[in-house]
């Protein structure tokens, strides 16, 4: 009795055994049990019963087994069974060799093709073709050449099928040139030709070339495969740049070839459109399929969130909505499905059903898969939901660098700069290296926190990895060391770039600006116009801001107008906010509040907000209470409008009326945002609030700041700086009420050399009296002081301020 279900071959355990009448020979009893064959035990059983009872087998009936072994993967035993033939022939060599390619042995396959020669074996055109194959599969193209000229020589080059193998292993190889020299000189060609030659140039991604030969095959009638269709549709697919009737071409060449109920060219077709902007069309195909398997609802959902921007939510619910006819029909989801779905989520604001998917995940045990774990990251991050993200994140037995990616980018995003930069390290401490997206996500945090050093390192650690050569990285530099106040760094990273997008050009004039430099700010945006650049919306909001600090009302105004009617960019809220206050530089608050009533944004907050500040730096009280208390309507809850009214009757001397605003805000429940001062120097960020006792080192900062308003009224005694110096060392006295920025400046002062600007970030507008101290500061110590608040940053040097009082 034999394993594997051959019981039947009992009675051959003997020799002598006479063969079943159903069959004329030996040979064809095995041969017709090798066809039935489902496993390699078997196969091994029929190999024992024909050692045993047939030692005289046919070569037909030794290569038939060697084929059987090679039909279920034994490549071994195959090369075993090979050695012990007493004959052979190509058949024999040529299924070996084959079986070694299609196990991906590369290596085994070319050196059974040589054992083949040294045997005396003579190769033919399927020797050739398998060996050529092998090649292909290992991307030797060295040892492709030596098999196509062994082919020359043996006069079988040229034909057909050789040639079709010969074009093929060039083409996956990527030598083209090559592939085209075969097929101009192959005897003749047939589709598999034309099919080879296209799908390289696809590979290859030679446009012109795989259109002039798309073109030819349709000249000449020439039959289309499914692969090769397949490649153009994904070439196509890929965002590459092409007319907007060539997928309608395409499509029309699936079906004249007969191909437009293959499911897989029909969920490419549904990508290609998709892709394009077609949506319509996608649908339409999608609908016309009989008998949607997975993969083309798969292509159907994907496209319905592809283009985000252009579609809307309304259309991005589509992708919820098949999905759920995909349940009705029995259809069972796969990991990309899930992932996809999760993505329309995001896009459609749908998060309960995004919480719906993740039960389901759940229930099919698939939250460990890890784009399905990536794509719920986003899911929660997008919501705010950062503690379920983290969980899903902490879930997965094993997170790779996309996981990692979503759930960093996800606590940026959320602004939880600081847990961001501890996972970042985490992610280190594993030995993990960061990709380019990861690198940018780190520097997006440091930005935003402005800790320049530690901005530095992660520099250093993106040219170690070789990032520090794409743009986007240069970008992310710029838009950090600008954030950390030093645009000298941010202009010299700008400087030493390869090459520049608009969002390099953008981000170093939004750093002149932010700082400032208003002309700086212009001169480049000229320069960006002198390299036909063209700008965006971010750049003219940099372009603006600079004209907001620098005063610029004319050119301002001019750059809007040019915005508007040469570019056609409609104006966002920020690029009226610019204007508002451009206008309210220049007292013209009349102009400013008419430009916000003209505009759609007059219900935004924003605006009128920027309108206040005006008022406030130009004493225009009555204006002032009407926009207060229209801010007021609009956002209630908010305290910035609150304060500035508030701060503005105590100077007046209107203490009544300032009572009545402190007693609004008790009433209505809104309380002022505590004020945040942070400094960064080589033992880390050190954080202040006014007031603050819990630094260790307080009372030296305490000392170190009384000195520095000692000194101050020393100067204002002898006249050296004015007279406002008295009241602000008479205020100073109450340390306890100082406020933060004043403590971070008191610490860099201690620990930093004369030589290094004091650069300090604060989460709120400097108030008055803070600002008028960094004057005086910087005038008394002799010290560059940089101090970022909420509205832009402020450069104190020699007792003057960058924003010219004006903030």
């Amino acid at each position: 009795m034999l394993v594997g279900g051959f019981s039947r071959l009992a009675p051959l355990e003997e020799p002598e055994a006479e063969m079943p009448p159903p069959f004329a020979s030996m040979d064809a009893f095995y041969l017709h049990l090798l066809r039935s064959c489902a496993a390699l035990p078997h196969v091994s059983a029929v190999h024992a019963h024909i050692a045993r009872a047939h030692p005289a087998a046919s070569l037909f009936l030794r290569n038939s087994l060697l084929a059987a072994y090679c039909r279920l993967g034994g490549a071994l035993p195959a090369a075993r069974l090979l050695d012990e033939m007493p004959r052979r022939n190509s058949v024999s060599f040529n299924l070996l060799i084959d079986a070694y390619s299609r196990a991906g042995l590369a290596d085994h396959s070319l050196e059974t093709f040589a054992r083949g020669g040294a045997a005396g074996v003579k190769a033919d055109r399927f020797t050739y073709a398998a060996a050529l194959a092998a090649c292909s599969r290992a991307g030797d193209v060295r040892t492709g050449k030596l098999v196509h000229a062994l082919s020359v020589l043996e006069g079988l080059a040229n034909g057909v099928f050789l040639s079709n193998s010969l074009v093929s292993m060039y083409a996956r190889c990527g030598a083209m040139d090559e592939a085209r020299r075969v097929f101009d000189v192959a005897d003749e060609h047939d589709d598999i030709s034309w099919n080879s030659l296209l799908s390289g140039y696809v590979r290859a991604g030679a446009h012109e070339e795989m259109l002039k030969v798309f073109t030819l095959m349709c000249r000449h009638g020439m039959g289309w495969n499914s692969f090769a269709l397949g490649s153009i549709i994904k070439y196509f697919s890929s965002g590459v740049d092409i007319a907007g009737h060539t997928a309608e071409t395409v499509h029309g060449c699936v079906v004249k070839a007969g191909l437009d109920t293959d499911v897989f060219l029909a969920s490419a077709m549904i990508d290609m459109y998709a892709k394009k902007g077609t949506l319509s069309n996608a649908v339409a195909l999608f609908k016309s399929v009989q008998d949607p398997n997975v993969i083309v609802f798969n292509a159907m959902i994907a496209g319905f969130c592809r283009d985000e921007a252009g579609i809307g939510k309304e259309v991005t619910r589509e992708a919820l909505n098949l999905y759920s006819e995909l349940l009705r029909r029995g259809t069972q989801p796969t990991e990309f499905t899930f992932s996809s779905v999760l993505r329309a989520c995001n896009l459609a604001g749908e998060f309960e059903f995004g919480k719906q998917i993740h039960g389901q995940l759940i229930k099919h045990s698939l939250q460990g898969d890890d784009y399905i774990a990536s794509a719920l990251i986003d899911l929660y991050s997008n919501f705010g939901c950062m503690e379920d993200g983290y969980r899903c994140f902490r879930s997965l037995y094993k997170q790779d660098i996309v996981t990692w990616t979503s759930m960093i980018s996800g606590f940026v995003q959320n602004e939880l700069f600081e847990k961001a930069l501890r996972l970042f390290q985490e992610f280190l401490c594993y030995g993990l290296k960061p990709d380019l997206f990861t690198i940018s996500s780190v520097m997006n945090a440091c930005a935003s926190l402005a800790v320049a050093r530690t901005g530095e390192q992660i520099q250093c650690l993106a040219t170690k990895s070789g990032f520090n050569r794409f743009t986007v990285m240069g970008n992310s530099c710029i838009h950090m060391y600008a954030r950390s106040g030093d645009v000298d760094a941010a202009t010299l990273r700008f400087q030493e770039m390869e090459s520049y997008d608009v969002v390099s050009w953008s981000a170093v004039i939004s750093s002149h600006a932010q700082h400032g430099c208003a002309r700086d700010a212009l001169h480049v945006f000229n320069k960006m116009m002198d390299a036909k650049v063209i700008p965006n919306e971010i750049t003219f909001l940099g372009v603006l801001t600079a004209c907001s600090h620098g005063g610029l009302v004319d050119e301002g105004l001019r750059y809007y107008d040019i915005m508007n009617k040469e570019y056609e960019l409609a104006p966002t809220i920020k690029h009226c906010t610019c204007v508002v206050d451009l206008l309210g530089r220049a007292g013209r608050l009349g102009d400013a509040e008419a430009f916000i009533r003209d505009s759609v944004f007059h219900d935004d907050p924003v605006v009128w907000r920027s309108l206040l500040a005006s008022c406030r730096i130009h004493g225009d009280m009555e204006r002032a209470q009407l926009v207060a208390y229209r801010i007021m309507e609009l956002e209630p809850t908010s305290s910035a409008s609150y304060v500035i009214l508030y701060n503005m009757y105590l100077d007046a001397g209107e203490l009544s009326l300032a009572s009545k605003i402190r007693d609004l805000m008790k009433a209505r429940g809104v309380k002022k945002e505590p004020g945040l001062s942070w400094i960064e120097l080589k033992s880390g960020v050190h954080s202040f609030v006014a007031g603050d006792r819990s630094h260790p080192e307080s009372s030296a900062i305490y000392t170190k700041l009384s000195e520095m308003l000692s000194k101050i009224e020393k100067l204002a005694s002898t006249g050296n700086v004015s007279t406002e110096s008295n009241d602000i060392a008479i205020r100073g006295q109450n340390l306890v009420g100082c406020h933060s920025e004043k403590l971070a400046v008191a610490f860099g002062m201690i620990h930093l050399p004369q030589s290094a600007p004091i650069r300090v970030m604060k989460n709120l507008r400097v108030c008055p009296d803070c600002h008028s101290t960094m004057k005086l500061i910087s005038c008394s110590e002799n010290r560059e002081i940089v101090l970022r608040d909420a509205i832009r940053f402020h450069h104190f040097r020699g007792g003057a301020c960058s924003c010219g009082d004006y903030w």
